[in-house]
């Protein structure tokens, strides 16, 4: 019987020779996680289940990075659960402040998950992993509690919408331009509870970097998942990294698809989601000439190498426009020290930039970075709702690192072109 990749993963985890869409399956689970945010509900929750240990300490990891470094005395206490809990089951992989990073970069990054894996996470992004290969997807805490106890879960295997792109990039376009777009298509609700596999020449040349953040908003779409069919580009990533066996899986030719959507890549310019929806995305040129506050680069979406790098390359020599503060974010230690070796960071805060330390605070509105009534923002974060990034009356307009570089030089949004 074909199968689509999703449908073979969650077959194999699940012991069953083949899985149709809609039917409800317990899989076994080779990684979980959650947040400083996530974690103490279910933490709370697996301490009623009256289990002894988790199912795996070294599947098991908590990465204390919404609120962190710490804001306020709540923030506090919650990272002190998360870190006393790790402690009392000696937790392998637990991520204190100066060695954690962004949960949805630090993973990847250090070898706990890999393609064909099955991922579950209190945290609505968790589905970035499906650019290496993986089924990952969030889950609330107490399915996660329940996964930490017994090292599955249940699933109802979602129906797959296969996303084809063809074509070369223009210039400043990535896996970022490539997703709003696809978002600004089929809408907010437009894959909801089901499967988008990224296919096509285009996506076959994709970095793992543009891969990732293509699947890290596949939630902006209300997917259960996104994937990307592991290949060479994979496994250069994987290979000497996975501290675990991993295992590519592509979907059967004559797979069945609910829909199929095709994309000319070369047609797709540098994208800007205006408030208060991603799916509001449209040219850069066609995004008005609206004056900002500040300009947020990193986040789980774009704070890798190759996004900072972008940034920098329209940064050297220049200057933030005085009436915008831009903060980076760096997406891990690594990254941020890789940064530092190549000269990104210098180039950064000599343009005026204020660099911090790896968080997701300013993203959700947390801390360090939030808008105040009427502030505007450019931000290559994955959400623009309402109140997002504080006030209620602030706005929010999603792009790519090059984008969110050229709105901070110029004080408005703008295309990278301007400032080339």
């Amino acid at each position: 019987m074909p199968m689509t990749i999703t449908e073979k993963i969650l077959a194999n985890h699940a012991g069953k020779e083949h899985v149709v869409p809609g039917e409800l399956i317990n899989a076994r689970v080779d990684f979980v996680l959650a947040n400083d945010i996530t974690a103490p509900v279910a933490i709370r929750e697996f301490e009623k289940i009256g289990v002894a240990d988790v199912f795996d300490r070294e599947r098991v990891t908590l990465v204390p990075d919404h609120f962190t470094p710490n804001k306020d005395i709540k923030s506090a206490e919650q990272a002190l659960l998360v870190k006393n809990f790790s402690r009392q089951y000696g937790l392998t992989n637990y991520f204190e402040i100066g060695r954690m990073g962004i949960e949805h970069c630090l993973l990847p990054e250090q070898g706990l998950v890999g393609p064909g894996d099955l991922v579950i996470g209190a945290d609505s992004h968790t589905c970035t992993y499906g650019g290496l290969g993986a089924f990952s997807t969030g889950v609330g805490s107490t399915d996660l509690a329940a996964a930490m106890a017994l090292g599955e879960t249940w699933l109802k295997v979602p129906e797959s919408i296969k996303f084809e792109f063809t074509g070369e990039l223009q210039p400043w376009v990535s896996g970022k331009d490539l997703i709003l777009y696809t978002i600004g298509d089929i809408g907010v609700d437009g894959a909801l509870y089901r499967s988008m596999e990224f296919t096509g020449p285009a996506i076959e040349n994709l970095s793992i970097e543009s891969r990732l953040t293509m699947c890290n908003m596949a939630i902006e779409a209300g997917a259960k998942n996104g994937i990307v069919a592991p290949d060479a580009i994979t496994r250069a990533y994987v290979e000497g990294r996975c501290k675990r066996p991993y295992q590519f899986y592509q979907s059967d030719p004559d797979a069945s698809y609910v829909k199929v959507y095709q994309y000319d890549v070369s047609k797709i310019e540098p994208q800007v989601a205006i408030p208060h929806l991603p799916e509001n995305s449209r040219p850069v040129g066609a995004a008005g000439n609206v004056e900002i506050d500040q300009v947020v680069i990193g986040s789980c979406t774009n704070g890798r190498m190759e996004d900072l790098r972008v940034a920098a390359k329209l940064l050297q020599g220049k200057k933030v426009h005085k009436n915008v503060r831009m903060v980076i974010f760096p997406g891990t230690q690594e990254i941020y020290l890789q940064a530092l070796r190549e000269g990104l960071i210098e180039i950064f805060v000599m343009a005026g930039g204020a660099v911090s330390t790896p968080t997701c605070g300013p993203c959700l509105g947390g801390h360090m970075g939030i808008l105040a009534k009427g502030e505007r923002a450019v931000a290559t974060t994955n959400r623009n709702f309402v109140g997002r990034m504080g006030h209620p009356e602030s706005e929010v307009y999603l792009a790519n690192p090059a984008v969110a570089a050229a709105s901070a030089i110029l004080g408005r949004i703008a295309a990278p072109g301007e400032v080339e």
